[in-house]
């Protein structure tokens, strides 16, 4: 029986178009996150299973996380986030470091869940966290860099919404307003999380069957649904309308509006899905009709450093996934027809193929990507390789080129030749690399 041909389920093959893509999405992300001052960090896969066991929630890793036994007889764990790998190291070097720290990542990760669009077992994710920051500027920073990336790939506002609202304040409503026990209240924040994928006469039941006898006697769905149809701060009951929490939200709002991000939109059933977060939550929503769906979010988390017996830190942080970004890309037309970046298929005519290799070594110092044809096929048939593989110019190389220094250079899409020396190739070549012709 022959091997299969494909990926493990859930994950993907990245052929060289497909880097292409990922290289483009990833070198303007890093662009752009840098630009605010954050510097890339990096960490191992692997992580002792307990690091995810103490902050990330049941749900991730009783049923996403890749966990194993390894050969130390160590419970491990595949990472599913890099959050509680961030706070390690800021923990690890706590002493060492000047805050406010500004750091980012754009890790692999493996989640085990079903594969769907947008949602895949294996996939890479920009991670930014700022580190030392108490107020809310934090979060106002991390929504201006989440909309200069989206800016950054030329999307316009109407294409994405920023949906914002507060930890705290659910806390509040579940807690005093509703009069939840923790238990009760763990499962209603799941519940809200999951609402938007769940019909609704499904949502109303499970939203009763969290409530006892009693909460549900005095009308605890009722005022639980009328706060979750508020969409506006100022509908909300006017017992939540002074809370420091609310207060928080509408400041960040209208920074947000004064900065000139009018995307953002107060969206209380924004919970976020991990344990650790305990204040402002957001996320970022495609607008599309064909993917309207959360692509990337975050919020504040000052917990999870203090796990590692230091004293706690202000944080706050948010991710984006590559799949849903190259969907978003993908629906809204903003991503480009990505070619080869060689520049130019040299080929041998006659028996001089080591001065072939010279003269593309000549190029290459000059900063030109050069393939050079090492087959026998006919002159044709290896312009058409050229052709099929996207690479623009093809350089034509005999004894007669060598000696006299001039080399035919056709150019695949007009079929135009020109001669010329080596050095004048490379400042054709660079000039209409550099602008696009």
């Amino acid at each position: 029986m022959s091997l299969s041909t494909q990926p493990y389920k859930g994950a993907r093959d990245f052929y060289p178009e497909d880097k292409r893509r990922q290289d483009f999405m990833f070198s303007t992300i890093r662009r752009c996150v840098k630009s605010f001052g954050y510097e890339e960090y990096d960490a191992p896969i692997l992580e002792p299973l307990d690091l995810y066991i103490a902050k990330s929630g049941e749900e991730l890793v009783n049923e996403q996380t890749y966990s194993f036994i390894d050969r130390g007889g160590r419970s491990v764990a595949i990472r599913p986030e890099m959050t509680p790998t961030v706070s390690r190291m800021v923990a690890k070097k706590y002493h060492e470091l000047t805050f406010p720290i500004r750091w980012f990542s754009i890790p692999n990760l493996w989640r085990y869940e079903r594969p769907q669009r947008g949602r895949l077992r294996e996939h890479w994710q920009l991670n930014v966290d700022i580190f030392g920051v108490q107020d809310s500027n934090a979060e106002l920073e991390l929504i201006m860099v989440s909309d200069a990336i989206f800016k950054a790939f030329k999307a316009g506002r109407s294409m994405y919404e920023i949906r914002i609202n507060h930890r705290r304040l659910m806390d509040y409503i579940f807690e005093k307003y509703l009069g939840l026990d923790k238990a009760q209240a763990y499962s209603m924040a799941k519940l809200i999380d999951r609402r938007a994928k769940m019909d609704s006469s499904m949502f109303l039941a499970e939203i009763d069957a969290v409530f006892t006898p009693g909460q549900r006697e005095n009308g605890a769905s009722e005022k639980l649904l009328a706060v979750l149809d508020s969409d506006d701060i100022k509908l909300l009951p006017d017992e939540l309308l002074n809370l420091e929490s609310l207060k928080e939200l509408e400041s960040i709002i209208d920074k947000c509006l004064y900065h000139g991000i009018d995307n953002v939109t107060f969206d209380i059933s924004i919970m976020r899905g991990f344990d650790y977060y305990n204040g402002i939550v957001f996320e970022i929503f495609d607008k599309h009709p064909d993917n309207n769906r959360s692509m990337m979010g975050g919020g504040r988390y000052d917990g999870l450093v203090g796990l590692f017996g230091i004293q706690p830190v202000p944080t706050a942080g948010f991710g984006l996934g590559d799949a849903t970004l190259a969907n978003f890309l993908e629906l809204h037309g903003l991503m480009p027809e990505l070619k080869t970046e060689t520049d130019i298929y040299l080929i041998p005519v006659g028996d001089n193929i080591d001065g072939c290799l010279k003269a593309a070594k000549t190029l290459r110092e000059m900063n030109v990507n050069v393939a050079v044809d090492l087959t026998d096929k006919k002159l044709g048939d290896r312009i058409r390789v050229a052709h099929k593989m996207g690479i623009r110019y093809v350089l034509i190389v005999g004894k007669k080129e060598l000696d006299t220094d001039q080399y035919t250079l056709r150019d695949v899409e007009s079929s135009v030749e020109e001669k010329h020396s080596l050095e004048r190739i490379v400042s054709l070549v660079l000039d209409r690399r550099t602008h696009h012709i």
